[in-house]
């Protein structure tokens, strides 16, 4: 086997099966949600990126192998007129890249696209039954179950119910609109649609079976976290009782819903972020460190 390999294999070893498992098991991932929603996010693109570069290495000859290698490593991208100088092999390798990497590419694009169909339909339908209240900057729509939840995207908007406006207090309901709003200020679709994306493409591998289910879990903590800065805890956990019981449509995100408990337990015990934010960085320092060996022994042979 081409040495060279070596590089995108342990990559794909590395982001697709070793730091996804320590995540899964990791505590400090729910203290500090952002720091492990930008591990989850790189550990997707290192996946994708060395598992397209795997093929190529493989069919490349030990020059243009090294030469790729190092372009890699160097992160220094090709020049137009380099790609106008590949030969037929090295065509063909690029071609076997861009072929994997439109997989998992086109997974996220329907997904997107059909999620956007889910809220452009909906916020249809609210533009019929609801009512714009430009105090409170949200659809009002009439409903006696205690609800809120927004749509993101371009069809952006927060939605509350009437049942929300009777249950929660003045200072609860300005939690639970920050929640929302953290939500579509983050973009937080694009990064459920590129977990549901992996694990419909790679569904037995552990990045797309453990990312799938943390994902939203840590999106929902990291919008809980902005909300902090506008809110206190006793609000914002005392919102998320409230409105445990609430409904949202798909492809929305809801103030309440299933992980409204945990998350109320995590508002209500406060913690330092200093060390979570430390153990963090050496989880990740530490499982990098198990690739200096393959490139090492990469750069070291020229052929």
């Amino acid at each position: 086997m081409n040495h060279h390999a070596l590089v995108p294999l342990g990559l794909v070893a590395l982001a697709g099966f070793l730091l996804p498992l320590l995540l899964a098991r990791a505590r400090w991932a729910q203290q500090v949600p952002r720091l492990a929603l930008a591990v989850w996010a790189a550990c997707g693109a290192v996946f994708a990126v060395a598992s397209a570069l795997l093929p190529a290495q493989m069919v490349l000859t030990g020059e243009s192998s090294h030469r790729l290698t190092d372009t890699v490593l160097m992160l220094r991208p090709p020049t137009p007129a380099q790609l106008l100088a590949l030969d037929g092999r090295e065509l063909f390798a690029l071609s076997l890249s861009l072929a994997f990497l439109s997989v998992p590419a086109a997974a996220f694009a329907r997904r997107l696209a059909r999620a956007r169909r889910v809220r452009v339909r909906h916020a249809g339908v609210l533009r019929l039954v609801g009512r714009y209240d430009p105090a409170l900057r949200a659809t009002v729509l009439d409903d006696a179950r205690p609800a809120v939840y927004c749509l993101p995207g371009r069809s952006r908007r927060v939605v509350v119910s009437s049942g929300a406006l009777h249950t929660l207090t003045p200072a609860q309901l300005a939690a639970a609109l920050a929640h929302e709003r953290a939500h579509i200020a983050g973009r937080h679709h694009l990064l459920v649609a590129a977990a549901e994306a992996f694990a419909a493409v790679f569904p037995r591998l552990p990045l797309a079976r453990h990312g799938g289910s943390a994902v939203p879990l840590l999106l929902e903590m990291a919008a809980d976290d902005r909300a902090l800065r506008r809110c206190t805890r006793d609000a914002l956990a005392t919102a998320l009782y409230a409105l445990a019981s609430g409904q949202a449509p798909r492809s929305a995100f809801a103030a309440g819903g299933p992980s409204a408990a945990l998350r109320m337990r995590r508002i209500l015990a406060p913690h330092s972020a200093g060390h979570p934010v430390l153990r963090g960085l050496l989880t990740v320092a530490a499982a990098g460190l198990a690739m200096a060996p393959l490139v090492v022994a990469c750069c070291s042979f020229p052929g």
